[in-house]
């Protein structure tokens, strides 16, 4: 088959497509005829080396997110059968023409959605749905902040924390207000010339917002914090400031009984992954069926230009995910 491939670490100039073995189907596994997958940073990092050549475990091609056809099963997959249409999280193999899908990983593609738009979801909104609701607590009722939101998972908490009937503040450039508002967010601060912190207690009456969902770190922590209403829950999520270390307002966190949790989604083992998908599947997969959370494709690329693909995410100031087209 042809996948993406590149010899050293370096620039997007490295990615090349090339002829490599098919993946081999174990028993828990679904071999998925591959027609688009999702482009993320992550992708990028491992492409520069940071995280080695096999920083997923499962291959050392790229691709963490596939949307595609099921043309084999693995001896113990007996719910889901060849022809089935799937969108899955995968340990790296998404840049070529079949991957294979741990079937705890995979969910059916629901009808209203192509292949394209299948690939722009799993990566996205399983991780959004974990940090806003199963963590966050999102819900009717809730006032919710979601920072980086015009970031692939920042406008996927937008749309969820909206769709379950929150209140919706978020912080992106001022370039894209108007497309994080029609998102469904009340307000948005942006970052670069207005205040995140004032804004929230004006909006809010002083009270503060029940939920952040921060991507940021560094000094963030502090202003979220002093953000949260009394009971408030921060999730962190990122760290784009790359500020490792942070001043914690000790007395806000304990005079106001906050909780500070910390998730990722490489870091997890295959079960907690597995438990991911499941609480996204119960829970947001549905909203897809009926039209309340929509998938948001920025830009689409064929597998051979992945590396243009990557230059586009590095370049910076779009809106929705970037994917590459593969079995058109």
């Amino acid at each position: 088959m042809k996948a993406v491939v590149y010899d050293d670490f370096g620039k997007a100039d490295v990615l090349r497509l090339a002829e490599v073995p098919m993946p081999e189907v174990r028993p828990g596994d679904l071999l998925v005829k591959v027609h688009a997958a999702g482009v993320n940073r992550a992708d990028l990092l491992q492409r520069q080396g940071y995280y080695g050549r096999q920083s997923y475990g499962e291959s050392d091609l790229l691709g963490l997110e596939v949307a595609g056809e099921v043309v084999a099963v693995g001896s113990e997959v007996t719910d889901i059968g060849p022809g089935e249409r799937v969108m899955g999280i995968v340990g790296g193999g998404a840049y070529a023409e079949f991957a294979r899908v741990d079937r705890g990983m995979a969910v059916r593609i629901p009808e209203n959605l192509d292949f394209v738009e299948a690939a722009a979801v799993m990566e996205s909104f399983v991780t959004a749905w974990e940090a806003a609701v199963h963590l966050g607590g999102a819900g009717a009722g809730e006032a919710v902040l979601i920072h980086a939101a015009a970031g692939g998972v920042g406008s996927a908490g937008v749309e969820i924390a909206h769709a379950l009937g929150a209140r919706v503040f978020a912080t992106a450039n001022a370039e894209r207000r108007a497309e994080v508002l029609a998102l469904g967010a009340e307000a948005v601060f942006d970052y670069r010339a207005e205040d995140f912190e004032q804004g929230v207690r004006e909006a809010t009456g002083g009270r503060g917002v029940d939920i952040i969902v921060d991507f940021v770190g560094g000094d963030y922590l502090a202003r979220n914090l002093r953000s949260l209403a009394p009971g408030g829950r921060l999730i962190q999520v990122g760290l784009l400031s790359g500020q490792d270390s942070a001043r914690i307002p000790l007395s806000v966190l304990l005079h106001n009984h906050l909780r500070l949790i910390g998730t990722v989604m490489k870091s997890r083992t295959v079960e907690e992954k597995r438990a991911m998908v499941r609480r996204f599947a119960e829970g947001a997969l549905p909203m897809f069926a009926d039209g309340r959370l929509k998938p948001l494709v920025g830009a689409t690329f064929p597998l051979v230009q992945a590396a243009e693909a990557h230059r586009a995410m590095e370049a910076g100031g779009g809106f929705g995910k970037i994917v590459l087209k593969v079995n058109a």
